[in-house]
């Protein structure tokens, strides 16, 4: 056995509300790793309505890695919600056009980039992401966190804004896992080495 089929839609036998999600993603600026669970309490559609304020003309990307974890009413909040910060009003008078397109001559809105998501994040329930943040391989965001800067890999973060609660791991170890990079490993590789994938032993890797 090879483990689960990563074309399935839903892996677990009579349970809709947990997907492999890159089976469901529609949005081409979405992109989602192999084996990347979603779980959703009502609806594995929600997703794509929780990435918000995803705009098509602005281009910028959701990109998640391999192995995630992702809990319901997560949300990802893009480059589409910014307004201008430095200027006198914050209303964006632009798009609403009928004259007032000219507000905008010669500004852009600000634009932090791409949110990315590396390898084996657990991102916890009701936990938001901000834009133009990159969140690190192995990576534990807790329940409620709002995050608004990267977060180093292998650590944990909570609150709001979220801070670094603590390292998974000493500093050895993160580099060490970091190197081997497990979620690349052929799947048959990853079958093999269940038990030091779920163990703390470094030399029991086959």
């Amino acid at each position: 056995m090879l483990g689960p089929d990563k074309h399935t839609k839903f892996p677990l036998k009579n349970y809709d509300r947990l997907c492999f999600l890159k089976n469901i993603v529609k949005n081409p600026n979405i992109s989602v790793g192999d084996y990347t669970y979603y779980d959703d309490f009502e609806n594995v559609e929600n997703f794509e309505k929780n990435v918000k304020y995803h705009f098509d003309f602005i281009n910028d990307k959701l990109i998640i890695g391999k192995f995630c974890m992702i809990a319901s009413d997560v949300k990802f909040i893009m480059n589409g919600a910014n307004h201008l910060t430095d200027a006198f009003s914050t209303y964006p008078f632009a798009i609403f056009g009928n004259g007032w397109e000219e507000a905008m001559k010669d500004k852009t809105y600000p634009n932090k980039g791409n949110i990315t998501i590396g390898n084996d994040v657990w991102i916890g329930y009701n936990a938001t992401i901000m834009a133009g943040v990159t969140i690190g391989d192995g990576a534990i965001i807790a329940t409620n966190a709002t995050v608004v800067k990267d977060v180093a890999p292998y650590s944990i973060v909570g609150g709001n804004p979220a801070k670094e609660i603590r390292k998974r791991f000493d500093a050895a170890t993160i580099e060490t896992l970091l190197e081997q990079q497990w979620w690349n490993w052929p799947i048959e590789k990853i079958t093999e080495n269940l038990q030091y994938l779920t163990n703390t032993k470094l030399e029991n890797q086959k």
